[in-house]
């Protein structure tokens, strides 16, 4: 079985050496070695080209018949009685068949200047375990039905992109928040940062480190970051880093050397009272976007943003008002390296199996949306467009098994 990705990252050499000499003074440093505040940029692999990626991991697994509702299927009001959305009800039409949860009308910009785009009905070959940690390890490792992988798909990907371990100029990826992400892990050195951990120093301590690296620059600035992002009241709630607080530090990472990034947004486990737990999580997903294409400014038009769930949810709505475990989900697609303005397995649509319907006779296990591809052809055609990846490497080590098929042309 794969591992959790709920693991603590390896500390890289300046932040172990930061926490050593530390602990060797007799300082009190109240955070641990998995969520250290000190900004330590990791020289991961350089990356040809200007286009970025963003990977978005929607942790608790998401609903997309909530999100991309098929309110004009026949079926659909007959599954979900009270959860049930359409324009009717405050969601906002697509295009006829689907319609956009409220909370993520202010894409809607996007969606009409055709950088906003979803792609229905997949999943990963994950099936009927239902557990959130091992459907999040089958995500983030791109294993197949047959493999158990131990290392992130992403990290394996960078290893395949012509010049990522050679160029002379250097270029990082990293992961952000608190989290370890199993999605950068593997042989190649990757590093994760938590911005909003705080480092709870008083006066005479924040002293004593002031004079202990004055004459060492490397380690006196990396504890004044420490102190800046202490001071600096960017605390998510309950001690969370927001979607946005997230999306701009992975904004400031790819206007500089960064092509690639990495983060989690929580919250999607809704299996109560759906119509109020989903608002949160869609608010952060929506912000966490916008801050995106604001604050990258003209790289927006080279970015690609892939949000992935571990599976979707149940087509029938619960006793509760909320949906359980199901199979086949949503990925959401934004930036001006995507072709939006559609849902690109809509019904007629042949890309990605076209959409299965909501009969009781389509359903999986007459259950769950019935996954008509495999979520995985999505990065892999970002790792193949965007990044320059060779197909085939892609399908015999990033995504083992996969069956990439053609070209879908998602990406620009």
């Amino acid at each position: 079985m794969p591992r959790s990705p709920l693991r603590p990252a390896p500390l890289d050499r300046s932040r172990r050496e930061f926490l050593r000499l530390a602990g060797a003074t007799g300082l009190g440093v109240a955070c641990s070695a998995a969520a250290s505040p000190l900004r330590t940029p990791i020289a991961f692999a350089a990356t040809p080209g200007e286009n970025r990626l963003v990977v978005i991991v929607l942790r608790g697994a998401m609903d997309g018949l909530d999100v991309v509702a098929p309110y004009a299927d026949p079926a659909y009001a007959r599954l979900r009685p009270n959860l049930q959305r359409g324009p009717e009800n405050g969601a906002v039409d697509l295009d006829g068949f689907f319609a956009l949860h409220e909370k993520l009308s202010p894409l809607l910009p996007l969606w009409r200047s055709r950088e906003l785009a979803f792609v229905h009905a997949v999943s990963t070959p994950y099936r009927d375990g239902r557990s959130h940690f091992d459907g999040q390890d089958v995500l983030e490792t791109g294993a197949g039905d047959e493999n158990a992988l131990d290392d992130g798909w992403l990290n394996r990907a960078l290893r395949v992109i012509p010049g990522a371990q050679t160029a002379a100029e250097v270029r990082y990826a990293m992961s952000i928040g608190r989290s370890s992400m199993l999605l950068l892990e593997g042989d190649a050195p990757a590093g994760s940062w938590a911005p909003s951990t705080r480092l709870n120093l008083g006066d005479d301590e924040r002293g004593l480190l002031d004079r202990l690296y004055e004459k060492d620059p490397e380690f006196h600035a990396i504890a004044e970051e420490a102190f800046d992002i202490s001071d600096s009241g960017m605390q998510g709630d309950r001690g969370r880093e927001s979607g946005d607080t997230l999306a701009a530090f992975a904004a400031d990472m790819l206007k500089g050397p960064s092509r690639i990034a990495a983060f989690s947004i929580g919250g999607w486990d809704t299996h109560r009272r759906q119509q109020q737990a989903i608002r949160r999580p869609l608010d952060e997903l929506s912000k966490a976007v916008l801050t995106l294409r604001e604050q990258l400014g003209d790289a927006w038009g080279k970015t690609a943003v892939v949000a992935i769930t571990e599976f979707g949810r149940t087509a029938r709505e619960n006793g509760d008002r909320g949906t359980d475990h199901g199979t086949g989900g949503v990925v959401v697609l934004a930036g001006g390296a995507v072709k939006g303005g559609r849902i690109w397995n809509g019904p007629g649509a042949a890309t990605f199996g076209g959409w299965p319907g909501l009969d009781d006779a389509d359903l999986y296990r007459q259950r769950d949306l019935l996954p008509t591809d495999d979520l995985r052809r999505i990065p892999a055609w970002a790792l193949v467009s965007l990044m320059g990846a060779p197909r085939s490497a892609v399908a015999r080590s990033v995504f083992p098994g996969v069956d990439l098929g053609g070209d879908p042309g998602i990406f620009a």
